[in-house]
């Protein structure tokens, strides 16, 4: 693996990591619940009285907030070099895996890790063992494109 030093940001993704520690922080000392959004998506399925408008008001702002970026031309330009049934593919098994895992990269890595969670260092190890691998089948099986 090699760094590509012209497109590294070590202080924009140290500043952005800072600001989603911050907001997990936050949103616990408010809400007393972890910032895990496939919980906060998932509990739109059976939600319970009241629960419904924070969840959403969450959900409009990581949507909103890229459109935003974009609209004042601080998003960088994305490329998706993948089909859309390759798309679909993989957001039902990161769906699956978040149901199985109970929890995200953002409940278990972010605000689990730092509960020292033993199952959420468990949840995110099997995570980042399991996208290694994944990349690695992809980029020599010819399924990648």
């Amino acid at each position: 693996m090699t760094i590509d030093w012209a497109h590294f940001t070590p202080l924009w993704s140290s500043l952005g990591g800072l600001l989603v520690g911050l907001a997990a922080s936050i949103f616990i000392l408010f809400h007393g619940r972890i910032m895990g959004v496939s919980g906060i998506l998932g509990g739109l399925i059976r939600p319970l009285k009241g629960d419904i408008a924070w969840r959403i008001i969450f959900l409009s702002g990581l949507i909103s907030a890229p459109i935003g970026a974009q609209v004042l031309g601080l998003m960088p330009a994305v490329e998706i070099n993948a089909s859309p049934i390759q798309l679909i593919i993989a957001g039902l098994l990161v769906g699956f895996g978040t149901n199985l895992g109970s929890g995200c990269t953002s409940g278990h890595g972010v605000c689990g890790i730092a509960r020292l969670s033993p199952r959420s260092i468990t949840a995110t190890l099997t995570f980042m063992a399991t996208g290694v691998m994944t990349v690695w089948v992809v980029h020599h099986s010819g399924f990648g494109g």
